[in-house]
């Protein structure tokens, strides 16, 4: 396990021991049925000491909850100062934004005229048209872009962009917390916290009004609660296979019993996961593959926990009562959520195509109800699009760049006159650039082939886990070399590359039995790497966050001819 921590030292001293592992000539998942101990033993096997901040030793307890604090209060902080900079719609912004602002007055988007933007930067957004408007994104992210304008009005750029700097600072939090889970090692979590409050391309989009900051935090919630749920399966499968093992004293339970283990009943936490993927496929549609692989990979999970506890049907069993119950618990719930999501659009009389069934009746499916053909026929004209969307874009980026940040894209650019505020020099420059910090993006590039090791040659499902959340988020892509695409796409899978990060850095740090040169070789790297990656983040943040700086700075700071 990577993390070789101290705190992984004093949690193994507390390790139970005798009767976690089956006899050779065991085959059945009774170990000894008239023991509660084998209950306990076989909750060790499947999940491990670590099952719950409880579970550290008391003096860690405080930072396990402290350390995500300090690292999403650090990146708060990088995130909330300056968040009105610039004073005007960037990129995106100028459909998110002005859509954010129709749902609170409608609850659909609606039409604006033309330089719509120059009265909205001025604070009047009085100018939006009362038709409506044809989009192709869902609502979600634009529901909670509303919900800052909400709370802090419409006519300022904090209230435009206050919910992207919220959901950025508590996905390092998230993150945090997720690292701690994953990896046992309070040390690792605050790691990787840190490495996610202090890259650009998290920070950049963080501070910008686009959806895909709300996506990638919805996908990061739903891995979370998949972990929670991993841990709630295998403790339950352990419980009841020891409630059967005693009755089996008896000759209760069938033979059919004992080769398929029991039902697990409803897990809620894999229907927590339903409902943040719901809410990341009603932000953007790309959710749907995070919906599908997480799905899959939860069942795996459950496979391998009977194969774990010795059942002898794992297969057909984990196929049968894990997996028909995994679909019934995460697709059915993240349709549900995805269609409540669009409630504005089904109050309203006037949302674009909302009366389009009443004006194509359709004996075939007349039985459906016509808003919901209404929505179905507007989904469809949104997937064409889709489709569709190949158009020439100065910053496009093709999903083979993305790793390496080939071609980030750029939000903003501006040069003041010499002379204005920040400007002393006869050129200035005035940006904001989507770009990683590179010691982070590159060394997760590099780690993710590590991972790819441990996976496939120690088949560390931690490992596997995080390549799971890489490979959902970032292969799809791939099946559209037509499509335009950006660099900004990327966020929705970086969680999961700064995991691999992590996991690497672990390995370096080394573990509790190593001599002690290695422990502090270990430690210096680790610590070296990081202030090397908050050294080159306070290099990079003039271009992450609009400060006017002298041109030839700005052009220091290019380090592919890609980036300009």
């Amino acid at each position: 396990m990577p993390g070789g921590t101290a705190e992984q030292g004093a949690l193994r001293r507390v390790r139970r021991s005798g009767g976690s592992r089956r006899t050779p000539g065991e085959r059945s998942w009774i170990t000894r049925p008239d023991s509660a101990f084998t209950v306990e033993a076989l909750e060790y096997r499947l999940i491990g000491t670590l099952k719950s901040w409880r579970d550290y030793p008391p003096s860690l307890r405080l930072w396990f909850w402290l350390a995500p604090t300090l690292t999403a209060l650090l990146g708060g902080i990088l995130r909330f100062v300056r968040l009105d900079a610039p004073h005007s719609l960037v990129f995106d912004e100028t459909y998110y934004v002005k859509d954010g602002y129709s749902y609170l007055i409608s609850g659909y988007e609606r039409n604006w005229p033309d330089k719509a933007n120059e009265a909205f930067n001025a604070g009047d957004p009085s100018v939006i048209l009362s038709t409506p408007e044809y989009v192709v994104h869902p609502p979600v992210g634009k529901w909670m872009i509303a919900a800052g304008m909400w709370f802090f009005g419409a006519d300022n750029p904090f209230g435009w962009r206050f919910a992207a700097a919220v959901t950025g600072t508590v996905s390092i939090f998230l993150l945090a917390l997720i690292a701690q889970k994953l990896l046992g090692s309070v040390t690792l979590g605050a790691v990787a916290g840190l490495l996610m409050a202090i890259d650009g391309h998290h920070l950049v989009m963080s501070r910008t009004s686009l959806l895909d900051i709300f996506l990638m935090f919805w996908v990061l919630a739903a891995f979370g609660a998949l972990l929670l749920d991993r841990d709630d399966g295998r403790r339950r499968l352990a419980r009841r296979l020891g409630a059967l093992a005693q009755k089996s004293a008896t000759g209760l339970p069938s033979a059919a019993s004992q080769a398929a283990g029991p039902w697990l009943g409803i897990r809620w936490w894999r229907v927590t996961a339903g409902v943040c993927l719901g809410l990341a496929v009603g932000t953007k549609w790309s959710g749907l593959f995070f919906l599908a692989g997480f799905g899959v990979l939860s069942v795996l999970w459950d496979l391998s926990a009977r194969r774990t506890a010795g059942i002898r049907g794992w297969i057909s069993a984990g196929i049968i009562k894990d997996g028909i119950p995994a679909f019934l618990s995460m697709v059915p719930v993240a349709v549900g959520v995805y269609t409540a999501t669009w409630i504005g659009w089904f109050r309203s009389s006037d949302g674009y195509f909302r009366q389009w069934a009443q004006s194509n009746p359709s004996a075939q499916w007349g039985w459906v109800p016509d808003p919901i053909r209404s929505l179905v026929h507007y989904h469809l004209e949104a997937y064409a699009f889709h489709q569709g969307l190949g158009a020439e874009h100065p910053y496009e980026a093709s999903a083979w760049s993305w790793l390496v940040m080939g071609r980030p894209t750029s939000f903003f650019y501006e040069t003041p006159a010499a002379g204005s505020p920040g400007c002393g020099v006869e050129n200035c420059a005035s940006a904001i650039l989507s770009v990683g910090n590179p010691l982070i993006w590159w060394g997760a590039a590099l780690s993710l082939v590590v991972l790819l090791f441990f996976w496939a040659g120690r088949r560390d499902w931690r490992a596997g886990a995080i390549l799971a959340g890489v490979a959902v988020g970032y292969l799809p892509w791939f099946m559209y070399p037509e499509r335009t695409m950006f660099f900004f796409y990327a966020i929705s899978f970086l969680p999961f590359t700064i995991l691999a990060l992590t996991y690497v850095l672990g390995l370096v740090l080394g573990s509790p039995s190593d001599p002690p040169w290695r422990r502090r070789s270990g430690l210096y790297f680790v610590a070296g790497f990081l202030a090397a990656a908050l050294v080159l983040s306070a290099f990079f943040y003039p271009i992450w966050t609009a400060e006017v700086i002298p041109y030839d700075q700005w052009r220091l700071r290019m380090w592919m001819p890609s980036w300009i």
